[in-house]
């Protein structure tokens, strides 16, 4: 078998069974969200952190809750980090330097797991299980809960109440993040990941040495990691470790963890504001980019340019030979256009124009399909955008599912639009300028740009990847990039919750012979060229300095 068609038959399989999984999960999300009972685990979660989940919240009071249950989790998780020397478990390890704690509390805590440590070698088993892999699951379930509340902002009027954050917090880790990972975990052990509290092993000999490898509960975070689009791997080498990943057929079922539910929210919001086709439109938007980014990934790698590429068969170098060119390319695209972050290749080392579709697909916002969560916020703010700009292309004022897209929503919207290529850019040109930050710099030229605007970028989306060559481990990249990891999370979160409020408070509309109809493809086709056409607006410029300077070179 060809080694292109290999990666079609993975991209076909995979398709296959999202496709088995939307409608269940979706429905499934839905209901969740929408019950008023309390299973007995989470009503002792609730008396445990003094919280009543029958208390409906206005967009300002589901803010603080978020803000205030975030700024306590960096706390906590700094604090682990500073005294893991003291704790048992702790593998010999010594605690944490500040600048690094801080930016691994922010990262895990934004739900970027950005790393700049080497995890086998700096963490041991109670920051890993006890903080980590904690992290992965709450930060995931606060992005959920976020955009189900700007979902309850479409569907009420006449209220402004958005539900209650802390019902919404415990429900998504209870009922939907903890039962599929523990499946999942299962899965990734039958596949041959390691899950055990075992120590640091020296094993084999080696010329002028031998190896050291810890064990851990790699499976259990590996896909919560996953599933959550964290990104954060137990082992530097991410998902391209053998005890992560082991093979072809959990590296498909990972790019599946990554995907299933920022796919499948399209289907709970559909059911509930009450139109399914509405739901469809959105997933037709975020399949569309996402098909079309795996394709262009797959030709830009496979491509034959020169007699080395010809003889491999493509871009071979940085990819695991156990998955190949394929599984690599739709786990990069995966990974990026969510914020998952996790790699099973170095994108450093793809092409020119390969590394610049990672860069791209993280720069449209991550909304294809995006972060758990965060990718419906996001996408749900660009049809807001979309409806604006067609509404000024008729005359008309715009509408969406009912509800006046007037002054007040779409400043909301242009701020939330704003905020991370400000973040990118400015700290992009600031680490440029100063003498010190390029001195981490492995590369020089375009490639060597490429890695500090990667950083950045991957930093303010709350991806987490990284491009490889940059030494991060810096007192200036710890900090700027954790900065940008937090104002990259929760300043969008402000202003989709109070647009989410804006929303509710008002009364539906009545559909009219003019109303853009939102549920239709043509609809899907204008949003797909509002995102493209924003984003090309934005990044293009530093782009062309980068990996496209470098793609066009080659």
């Amino acid at each position: 078998m060809s080694p292109v068609l290999a990666g079609v038959l993975q991209l076909l399989a995979l398709t296959v069974a999202l496709g088995l999984s939307y409608r269940p999960l979706g429905d499934h999300m839905a209901k969740v969200y929408s019950s008023e009972k309390h299973l007995r685990p989470e009503r002792w979660i609730y008396k445990a952190i003094g919280a009543n989940p029958n208390v409906e919240m206005r967009w300002p009071a589901y803010l603080r809750g978020v803000l205030a249950f975030s700024a306590v989790s960096v706390l906590f998780l700094y604090l682990l980090q500073r005294a893991q020397g003291s704790l048992p478990g702790s593998l010999g390890f010594v605690s944490i330097d500040p600048d690094q704690a801080f930016n691994t509390a922010a990262s895990f805590v934004a739900n970027t797991n950005w790393q700049s440590y080497y995890g086998e070698q700096a963490m041991g088993h109670v920051v890993q299980t006890g903080g980590l892999a904690v992290q992965n699951f709450v930060s995931a379930a606060v992005g959920i809960a976020v955009a189900v509340a700007l979902v309850r902002g479409f569907a009420r009027s006449r209220t402004g109440e958005l539900g209650n954050f802390w019902a919404d917090l415990v429900r998504g880790v209870v009922r939907i993040l903890l039962p599929i990972s523990v499946i999942g975990a299962l899965v990734l052990v039958a596949c041959g990941a390691i899950q055990n509290f075992s120590g640091i092993h020296e094993v084999g000999q080696f010329t002028g040495g031998s190896q050291q490898w810890n064990g851990g509960a790699v499976a259990s975070q590996e896909v919560i990691k996953e599933l959550g689009t964290n990104g954060g791997g137990y082992f530097n080498a991410n998902s391209a470790h053998p005890f992560e990943n082991p093979n072809g057929l959990s590296n498909l079922f990972e790019i599946y963890l990554i995907l299933v539910i920022p796919f499948a929210l399209t289907r709970t919001f559909g059911r509930m504001v009450g139109s399914l086709k509405q739901g469809y439109a959105i997933l037709g938007t975020m399949a569309a980019i996402w098909i079309g980014f795996t394709a262009l990934m797959m030709w830009t790698e496979f491509a034959h340019n020169g007699p080395a590429f010809d003889l491999a068969g493509g871009a071979t170098e940085g990819k695991e030979t156990r998955f190949g060119i394929g599984g690599s390319s739709i786990f990069a695209v995966a990974t990026t256009l969510t914020s998952t972050g996790a790699v099973n290749s170095f994108h450093s080392s793809y092409t020119g124009f390969g590394g610049g579709i990672t860069m791209l697909g993280m720069q449209l916002g991550e909304i294809a399909p995006g972060g758990v969560g965060s990718g419906l916020y996001g996408m749900l703010i660009m049809a807001i955008i979309a409806v604006f700009i067609a509404g000024l292309m008729v005359g008309r004022t715009p509408e969406y599912l009912g509800k006046k897209i007037g002054t007040r929503e779409i400043k909301f919207a242009a701020c939330y639009i704003l905020i991370t290529p400000a973040l990118v850019l400015g700290f992009t040109a600031l680490a440029m300028a100063l003498p010190t930050p390029a001195d981490s710099m492995t590369n020089s030229g375009a490639h060597g740009f490429s890695e500090i605007l990667y950083a950045y970028t991957s930093g303010a989306n709350n991806n987490g990847s990284a491009f490889a060559g940059l030494n991060a481990d810096t007192q200036w990249f710890n900090t700027t990039i954790g900065i940008a990891m937090l104002l990259g999370r929760f300043l969008p979160m402000v202003f989709v919750l109070a647009l989410a409020g804006s929303l509710a408070e008002q009364t539906p509309v009545p559909e009219t012979a003019g109303t853009l109809r939102t549920e239709k493809p043509l609809f899907t086709g204008l949003l797909v060229g509002t995102i493209v056409i924003i984003t090309g607006l934005t990044y293009f410029p530093a782009l062309a300095l980068g990996p496209l300077a470098e793609g066009l070179a080659a």
